[in-house]
């Protein structure tokens, strides 16, 4: 059995998604697969959304809480980071390691269960792959509700290797899912939810950005 499979919950259908029900695992590969660099890789993805002191962020997909612990200091006392993830073991995982800011609730991307125009800042880190493809279209919409109008979206997703030898370890290694490019993965779901692009590209670490803004009535 692939490490790929041990920690993903897949169907043999990749399109079909899957969660991460083994935390414990997960965070002892991910700090070995990172060499130490995990923490710079994350500061990146979490600088990608421009958070601001005071922001309301939501964290879609948020596994163990690793990059909304990160986001937590930055919103500081006034801010408030929500992590939402639809696997409980990776909800009470990160519960126990809550900072102060800081609180995770059990819930699926295509569902989320906030008012509309609840945060400043909605971040969503190698989590869309997990979503089942038919469902990605209202994950987005959905993050759009829960923005406020001028509020920001920052999707990272995983970046495969080019070369033919990585990308088959990286297949061993990791859910077949994350064999996808970025713009495979991702396609037009971000402005067809009705987000403006601002901004995308490459991150350290096998990782790409968009970054992406909900317009303002009047940007309509």
């Amino acid at each position: 059995m692939g490490l790929g499979r041990l920690l993903h919950d897949h169907t043999e259908h990749t399109d079909e998604g899957g969660t991460i029900d083994r935390p414990r695992a997960y965070e002892f590969f991910v700090t070995i697969g990172y060499l130490g660099g995990r923490r710079a890789a994350f500061t990146r993805v979490a600088a990608a959304g421009r958070p601001r002191a005071g922001d309301r962020v939501l964290d879609v997909g948020c596994g163990t809480g690793y990059l909304s612990r990160l986001l937590a200091p930055v919103v500081g006392p006034g801010g408030h980071v929500t992590g939402l993830d639809p696997s409980p073991a990776m909800v009470e995982y990160a519960r126990r390691r809550a900072p102060g800011n800081c609180d995770y609730v059990v819930g699926g991307g295509q569902d989320l269960p906030f008012p509309d125009g609840s945060f400043d800042l909605v971040v969503s880190s190698l989590a869309v792959h997990h979503i089942p493809i038919g469902d990605r279209p209202e994950a987005l919409r959905q993050m759009f509700r829960v923005l406020r109008p001028g509020g920001r979206l920052l999707i990272a997703e995983f970046r495969p290797p080019t070369g033919r030898l990585a990308g088959h370890l990286i297949g061993l290694l990791t859910a077949s899912a994350m064999r996808h490019s970025p713009a495979e993965l991702l396609g037009t779901l971000i402005p067809d939810a009705g987000f403006r692009v601002e901004s995308q590209g490459d991150l350290p670490a096998m990782m790409y950005h968009v970054r992406a803004v909900r317009p303002h009535r009047a940007d309509t």
